[in-house]
């Protein structure tokens, strides 16, 4: 029987096929080869495990049926990049492991159904087996073939240098000088040259990196490679929002978001900026909500969010920008006011009248938020000593007016329902704000939010007396 038919055989057949073949093959390299080439157990150990992986492989491609495209397709010259590594196919439905392979849907999909959970290329074990589709690819091939099958004569020039950068960051012979130095040219490649933006995440630097930095972090948190972390971390920022946002799902496995983590726990002050940063992306996509409601309800993460904001001007911003991102879902200001964080951004905003340049005004209009949506964060505005008093202060300030509407929509809205916060907003000198602001070149509307206020308070009181 040859390998042709093998596609045509049952399973129970194929099973036997590749019983015998396998063992045959062993036999021969375990007893033979060690006497002809008088290799060491160890060398013929691990050649025998790659043997066995490729035979495995190979046999799997024969079962798909991989090479039985017409003769017109074999004799179509396609990129490699553009080939299917198990069906050796054009692709027509490029998918993405998270371990930054693509396979076409239809033979991954057959891959795993026959009980296989490795990467066929690399066999690591998937943790995450979710298939990301890789849209970059499929528009390079779409642009392939309207151009005839023929890409631009630079095409070659271009996708060989960049895959070379990839080599060297992927092997284990290159120091981390070397890699250091490969990582520095990537932004510089973006920033020179955008058109090669797709070509980055159509080779997998995205999953590259996010493994890297995510993938194998040793709990204990090594220093040494802070700076190349660092980079690696500076590279994902760079290409998320041209790449595919799933790709960062793979921080949904617990081993991942713990390394996450740690990176925010020890890392330095750059660090934790950027990972904040991150958030931001994560929560700006339909595809990441799910992991965006896994991060805002992670206790060491909130409470090192709120250590951030209320302990260290200088990356407090971030830590802001951070927040305010995790509110898009309700379930994450629950969790915010539940944690405190009421009181980080009560901090923030105080310790901001002195400074010229601030996100007083993103921490404003987060707080606005929760207090809109939960009851629960109204209450803990009203009981901090220092809640609405930091409300009132955004109402008019000199320097600007961003964060007055905010101010104003919050204080409506304890106003209206607690005589306490009524009675603590005139103490801060809520009417003197609100006159200032009456007088200011502000916009018709904040004017208008501002009279509604003063009626409220006015009437309230009246209803009192």
């Amino acid at each position: 029987m040859s390998f042709n038919t093998l596609p045509s055989c049952n399973l129970q057949k194929k099973s036997i096929l590749t019983h015998l073949l396998l063992n045959s093959l062993f036999h021969f390299f375990s007893n033979q080869l060690p006497k002809i080439l008088n290799l060491t157990d160890s060398i013929i150990s691990l050649f025998i495990y790659s043997f066995e992986n490729c035979c495995w492989a190979v046999l799997f491609f024969f079962f798909l049926g991989g090479g039985g495209s017409s003769m017109k397709e074999a004799q179509m010259t396609i990129p490699h990049l553009f080939r299917c590594p198990i069906s050796l196919d054009l692709f027509s439905d490029p998918v993405t492991l998270s371990t930054g392979q693509t396979y076409d849907r239809s033979s991954i999909e057959k891959w795993f159904a026959f009980g296989n959970l490795t990467c066929p290329v690399t066999m690591q074990k998937l943790h995450d087996p979710s298939l990301v589709p890789n849209h970059n690819l499929r528009h390079l091939i779409e642009q392939w073939r309207q151009m005839g099958h023929h890409f631009h004569p630079e095409y070659s020039t271009t996708i060989d240098p960049l895959l070379h950068l990839k080599r060297n960051i992927e092997s284990p012979h290159s120091t981390l000088q070397d890699k250091l130095q490969t990582l520095e040219k990537i932004p510089v490649l973006m920033d020179e040259t955008p058109s090669k933006t797709p070509f980055l995440l159509q080779i997998g630097f995205l999953s590259l990196f996010s493994q890297l930095l995510f993938g194998k972090l040793d709990p204990e948190f090594d220093g040494k490679y802070a700076d190349f972390e660092e980079k690696l971390l500076s590279c994902i920022l760079k290409l998320v929002p041209f790449g595919e946002f799933q790709c960062l799902n793979m921080l949904k496995e617990e081993s991942k978001l713990e390394s996450f983590l740690v990176l925010f726990e020890n890392g330095s002050g750059m660090m934790k900026q950027s990972l904040c940063r991150l958030v931001g992306a994560i929560s700006s996509s339909p595809e990441t909500r799910e992991l965006c409601a896994m991060i805002g309800r992670n206790h060491r993460f909130l409470q090192g969010i709120d250590h951030l904001i209320q302990q260290n001007f200088e990356t407090s911003e971030a830590g802001i920008e951070a927040i305010s991102a995790l509110c898009c879902l309700e379930s994450n200001r629950e969790n915010l006011v539940r944690e405190g964080l009421i009181n980080g951004l009560i901090t923030y905003i105080l310790n901001t009248e002195t400074k010229e340049r601030s996100s007083a005004g993103t921490a404003m209009a987060t707080l606005e938020q929760i207090v809109g949506s939960e009851r629960s964060g109204k209450e803990a505005l009203i009981k901090d000593p220092r809640g609405v008093k930091a409300v009132v202060k955004m109402v008019f300030r000199v320097s600007d007016h961003g964060g007055s509407e905010s101010a104003l929509n919050s204080l409506i809205m304890v106003c209206y329902e607690s005589l306490e916060a009524r009675e603590k907003a005139i103490d801060a000198g809520v009417l003197t704000q609100l006159l200032l602001l009456l007088q200011s070149q502000c916009s018709c509307r904040i004017k208008s939010k501002a009279r509604t206020l003063l009626k409220l308070l006015r009437s309230k009181w009246d209803e009192e007396q």
